[in-house]
């Protein structure tokens, strides 16, 4: 070989990679080319392999980065193998970086990607990665860092809730690589908001506070809960309102306020750094009163049941709940014949407002009493009136009909007739059922409870109809109850068909109506006649409306034969039949015109030449009325048309299968033929099957199955012993009418309800669906399910064996596409038809429903809702929200166009009616949540509710206010209609100004003074008013503001400076800090540390010095001191990763005072040999100098000074990088073989 393939063989990516050798050896040798360890088997477009006696060579196309590598040429011979490696290396863009691209540390705003270095660098090392992001609602990329020289990278500013894509790509001189995507990533905290508190509860309640207690959530969502949020809400209110107005801590809270007399509830939230969780359960109502008491006695004691064991009772609450809740009631009992009365409930009493007593003694006469307890104690007890003896009571039988039962019951001939009856009695009736018009028939079924009785008749026939009877008895009487049946079929054959009035040309009809109708009214006949001469019958009129007909244009002395039955015709066709013209013309007849005429119309139409005596005409509209007429056309020309007697509607005619056989058993010798027909009849045509012995008879080379539209035959061929058996037929057909089916009682199910998709998500669905409303007489077996994607045409069945149950989960779907589902029942019989498809749902996570909505406001036309947001918004963004009413049990769209806030006002209600309210969200992908929780109950009505004014109690006492600070005082209003908000200072409404801000919400409002000075001293007084009345609310105390600021003018004379003094606490004399300083600050130095000091200001202007300011509070002079504190970010304490032989530095900036003492420690290192510390007041830091492995670990700093102490823990880790090593090759030749070394 050339001596450049003993280096490394470099090529441009896109060039043509030529590897070429002269072999040698005898016998000739065999030549394998490698790559990486793995042989070229063939030639391809790519790689091409050419080999002679003498020479060989390697040739690949277009090379790429994927082409670089170990190439090795093995000759190998009887005479021994001789191995030649090459080195080739393309140079080009490096390969996508090693993945999966991990997204870790994922807050609200920010992430940490990472990554590992591409497997191929391209023949040139990887100079930087470019990081790029996209929102999965947008189609482009936007650059996070062009130049990122590690592995890892930390991506910043992202949306709070949107959804990314990352990307990386590495860099080389030769150009950038493929991207390496993550998978998608919602921004948001990695916790989540805690669950709700336990239900409140009140303690220490008097007539205008209570305090609430509550235990925390049993999951914090990994995040500490930092606040509550505790509401409450009057029990003649709708709205909820919140009690804390600062953050809330603690398990338990004081509230104020309250009106007393009236009834609270109250709930609480926790929050964490995700947000407010949901609330609690709402508490029990209490009531606001200053005294509790125990409770009144129960109302209305009564015993609703007794046996010869047991005694039920019921009552209601007391009228006086003692002004505390009502924990529960108590029951007692004594025999009349005793005194000592015995507790039945248990100990801890019962919360229901009935119990039964058990274990009495038959035949024995007991008292009862009830008595309800509070938190004060047991109440007054109320008496059952009388004594209760333990027998058993006696009942009249009873029957319930439904308003079903009490009309005619209609059933489908060959269904299923079920009457379920509701029955009482006591003791247990006995149950009877019977036909007024004859026995039962064999097929009836009856079930009965002590609660119920059913019949069932299966496969119901027109003998079946009538009424049916049920009888209860029992000592007490007895009650007779009825109901109708009527089984809808064909009527049967007309009566008492005659013929008279016979004449020379026509003869009148007459007959009786059908001994059966059907269970429907007739409408019509159909008239047939035959003469004696021919086989067939011809329709004289399909639609004859009396019980008579007079048929003319007969010939005189011909027989005829009539009769009444159906037109072959079909809801879309009709087949006609004629007979030849007596005269020709002298000219053959060549073809036969059809043509026909709609009802209504003048115009007759062209339907088809035919050259039989029979057509089929086709396309007609079901339900219309047509006539016919037919012409005869030879070579002279076309006749006059003969017209069909009467008008045809077309609709199809059913006529249920019938078997017409002489005889069932057939005897042949063996090896003769024989064929079995079956003649029968049915519109439309029959579905044939056959069984042998009950197994389904398959067709064989010696066994045909034939058919036709009369009959069915069975063709056996050289029949044998193995044809001998019993051979059974069954014909079904279907039309618009129920499946008959001869020989066999049942028939397949219908098709079971749409089914609908309960649950869906990116990995499965849930589809349930209901049972059909027609069983075929015989119970469902089971299911089976069909789905199929939104674009395809092609039904795929899901389930391997018979789904059992009404529901299925189906997975191994694809994410975010459409499927839509089917569903067939199967019964003994077989597979019934198929449901009607669902509507096609996107295999994605469901979006979450919509918080509870909340009333807000209601008039006696529109209610004011509002809702929260989905907490998931099923991996697309929320773009609106359906809200829905319920009225008469129906639920009605409210908003008809897209609503994307979270309230609505729903407007047109009906006054004084009552409304529930719930609310659906829809996303971008088109999904709609399921409902949010409904409101409750809503009346529509003018909700007038008084206004009320909820202030900080710190108001009620005086106010100071330092001159030039600001004052706010801030109220929570309620009351509906909203009321009207007004401020006064001493009986004068308060104007807006610069200086003076008025702000109000629906539920609060504040008055704002900027820059106070003495004139806003007074007595504020806030006035809200609506309908219905008017509330103020003055504060108590006039307003103080003390001045301690300087005065801007002394007399009528600017002020120039100041003048500060300053004395100890104790001394009598003045001090002067500074004669005269134009500011208003100054700071006084030389003091004693641990004095304690009073101070004084004199204001100066040209005309002398002002008296001076009153002393201030006592000061002490001391040192300020502030707790030790680190001022690091999350940056610094994230794991600082080092290459070995690196050096490192680990930074911590601090405050505190007095300036702490620093201490560094790290367990498994020896920081005075290894590390250098270098500490100022307000940072220290650590150096380590060539770092080995055994310099990772934990690093902590400690800080203390007497304040306090605070600990940083920093992680390092060093990871060691193998170099790659030359590797040498030495040949040592032998006699039989070449052997290769590698030497590092």
């Amino acid at each position: 070989m050339d001596p450049k393939y003993k280096d490394v063989v470099v090529i441009n990516a896109g060039c043509t990679l030529a590897l070429d050798a002269n072999v040698y050896g005898k016998p000739e040798p065999d030549v394998i080319w490698l790559k990486d360890g793995k042989k070229f088997e063939v030639t391809t477009q790519k790689v091409d392999i050419k080999t002679t006696s003498k020479s060989t060579v390697l040739i690949v196309k277009d090379c790429t980065r994927e082409d670089s590598g170990c190439y090795n040429l093995i000759l190998s011979n009887i005479g021994g193998t001789k191995t030649i490696p090459i080195t080739v290396k393309v140079l080009d863009r490096p390969g996508s970086p090693e993945g999966p691209l991990q997204v870790t540390e994922v807050t609200a705003d920010a992430c940490c990607l990472s990554w590992g270095e591409p497997l191929q660098d391209g023949g040139a090392a990887v100079d930087h990665y470019i990081v790029e992001k996209r929102d999965t609602s947008k189609l482009s990329w936007t650059v996070v860092k062009p130049k990122v020289k590690a592995l890892s990278c930390k991506v910043t500013n992202l949306l709070v809730g949107n959804e990314y894509i990352f990307r990386t790509m590495a860099v080389n001189k030769y150009g950038i690589s493929e991207p390496l995507e993550s998978e998608p990533v919602t921004a948001k905290h990695p916790f989540k908001p805690p669950s709700p508190p336990s239900m409140p509860e009140a303690t220490c309640i008097t007539g205008d506070s209570m305090v609430i207690k509550w235990e925390q959530p049993e999951y914090n969502g990994g995040s500490d809960i930092h606040n509550y949020h505790l509401e409450k809400r009057d029990k003649d209110g709708v709205r909820w309102t919140k009690c804390n107005k600062t953050e809330l801590s603690d398990l338990n809270f004081k509230v104020t306020g309250l009106t007393e007399g009236h009834f609270y509830e109250f709930r609480v939230s926790a929050e964490n750094e995700a947000g407010v969780g949901p609330p609690s359960e709402p508490s029990l109502f209490y009531r606001a009163c200053n005294a509790a008491r125990p409770p009144g006695p129960p109302n209305h004691p009564k015993v609703t049941d007794h046996t010869s064991s047991t005694v039920t009772l019921s009552w209601s609450k007391p009228l006086d709940d003692g002004g505390a809740y009502i924990k529960g009631y108590i029951v007692e009992m004594k025999e009349v014949t005793h005194e000592d009365w015995s507790t039945c409930t248990p100990s801890t009493g019962i919360q229901a407002t009935q119990y039964k007593v058990e274990k009495l003694k038959e035949n024995t006469k007991y008292n009862f009493r009830i008595c309800a307890f509070n938190a004060e104690g047991v109440g007054e007890h109320a008496d059952i009136h009388g004594s209760i003896a333990a027998v058993e009571k006696q009942e009249v039988p009873e029957a319930e009909l439904d308003a079903e039962l009490r009309k005619v019951v209609s059933v489908r001939a060959s269904g299923t007739l079920r009457i379920f009856v509701v029955i009482r009695g006591r003791p247990e009736p006995k149950v009877k059922w019977e036909k007024a018009e004859g026995s039962l028939t064999e097929r009836a079924q009856t079930e009965t409870t002590s609660s119920y009785t059913m019949l069932v008749i299966d496969n119901v026939n027109r003998c079946d109809s009538g009424k049916y009877i049920l009888t209860l008895e029992n000592n007490n009487g007895t009650k007779t109850v009825f109901v109708n049946v009527r089984v809808m079929d064909s009527p049967s054959s007309p009566l008492n068909f005659v013929i008279k009035d016979i004449k020379n040309d026509s003869v009148t009809l007459s007959w009786d109506s059908p001994a059966f109708d059907g269970g429907a009214k007739i409408t019509n006949y159909i008239i047939e006649k035959r003469e004696s001469t021919r086989k067939a019958y011809t329709t004289v009129t399909s639609n004859c409306t009396s019980n008579s007909f007079v048929i003319g244009q007969l010939q005189q002395g011909g027989i005829y034969y009539f009769r009444v039955q159906l037109v072959d015709v079909t809801r879309n066709s009709v087949t006609l039949s004629w007979e030849k013209p007596d005269n020709d013309g002298g000219s053959k007849i060549i073809c036969y015109n059809v043509e026909m005429q709609t009802k209504g119309s003048e115009r007759w139409i062209a339907t088809g030449t035919f050259r039989a005596l029979e057509a089929i005409i086709t396309g007609l509209v079901p339900g219309d009325e047509y006539s016919f007429r037919i012409s005869a056309v030879n070579e002279k020309g076309t006749s006059e048309p003969k017209q069909l007697g009467v008008p045809v509607i077309a609709k199809d005619i059913e006529i249920e299968p019938t078997i017409d056989m002489p005889f069932n058993t057939y005897s042949i010798k063996a090896g003769k033929d024989l064929t079995v027909e079956v003649p029968f009849k049915g519109r439309p045509k029959p579905v044939i099957s056959w069984k042998k012995d009950g197994l389904p008879l398959k067709q064989t080379t010696s066994v045909t199955l034939l058919s036709s539209m009369t009959s069915a035959k069975l063709f056996f061929k050289e029949a044998s012993r193995e044809h001998v058996g019993k051979y059974e037929i069954t014909l079904t057909n279907a039309g618009d009418s129920p499946v008959i089916t001869v020989q066999y009682p049942f028939k397949v199910p219908g098709p079971p309800a749409t089914p609908r998709v309960v649950q869906a998500t990116k990995e499965f669905m849930l589809v349930t669906w209901n049972e059909p409303v027609n069983d075929g007489g015989s119970a469902v077996t089971g299911y089976h399910l069909e789905c199929k994607e939104r674009n395809s045409i092609l039904w795929a069945k899901i389930n391997r064996s018979l789904i059992k149950n009404t529901e299925f989960r189906v997975t191994g779907i694809e994410k975010g596409l459409f499927y839509e589902y089917r569903v067939y029942a199967e019964n003994i019989v077989g597979v019934g038809k198929c449901s009607k498809a669902c509507e096609p749902v996107a295999a994605r996570d469901p979006c979450d429903p919509p918080g509870q909505p909340t009333v807000t406001n209601i008039t006696k036309t529109a209610v004011s809702l509002l809702w929260a947001k989905p907490q998931y918004d099923g991996g697309a963004k929320v773009t609106g929200y359906i809200i829905e009413r319920k009225e008469e049990e129906r639920w009605i769209r409210c908003n008809f166009t897209n609503i994307q806030e979270t309230y609505f006002d729903v407007t047109g209600l009906v006054e004084n009616q009552t409304y529930d309210f719930r609310v659906i969200a829809k996303n971008a992908a088109g999904l709609f949540s399921q409902p949010s929780d409904c409101t409750g109950p809503i009346t529509v009505k003018d909700d007038v509710d008084p206004p009320r004014i909820i202030m900080d109690v710190n108001f009620r006492n005086a106010v100071v206010v330092k001159a030039g600070d600001s004052l706010k005082i801030k109220a929570d209003i309620a009351g509906r209609p909203l009321p009207v908000v007004s401020w006064a200072k001493d009986g004068k409404e308060i104007d807006m100004r610069a200086r003076i801000q008025i702000y109000s919400t629906d539920t609060s409002t504040s008055v704002t003074i900027k820059d106070c000075v003495r004139s806003d001293s007074g007595q504020y007084v806030l006035t809200v008013k609506n309908l219905a009345g008017t509330k103020s609310f003055p504060l108590n105390c006039p307003l103080q503001v003390t001045d301690l600021t300087a005065p801007q003018s002394v007399g009528e004379n600017p002020v120039t400076g100041y003048s500060i003094e300053f004395k100890k606490k104790s001394d009598k004399e003045w001090r002067v800090a500074v004669q005269n300083t134009r500011n208003t600050e100054y700071t006084v130095s030389g003091l004693e540390s641990g004095a304690e000091y009073v101070f004084a200001v004199k204001s100066i202007n040209k005309i002398g010095i002002s008296d001076p300011s009153p002393p201030s509070d006592p000061e002490v002079a001391n040192e300020r001191e502030e707790e030790p504190l680190f001022n690091v970010d999350n940056e610094m304490r994230k794991t600082l990763i080092v290459r070995h032989g690196n050096s490192f530095t680990l930074t911590a900036p601090f405050r505190g005072k007095p300036i702490p003492t620093v201490v560094w420690n790290n367990e498994d290192v020896n920081l005075q040999e290894r590390a250098s510390i270098d500490t100022s007041d307000n940072c220290t830091s650590l150096t380590i100098e060539k770092a080995t492995r055994k310099d990772s670990g934990k690093y902590t700093v400690t800080l203390e000074n007497p304040v306090g102490t605070a600990v940083l823990t920093m992680t390092v880790k060093v990871i060691t990088v193998v170099p790659l090593h030359k590797v040498h090759y030495l040949n040592f030749v032998t006699l039989d073989k070449s052997i290769w070394y590698a030497l590092k």
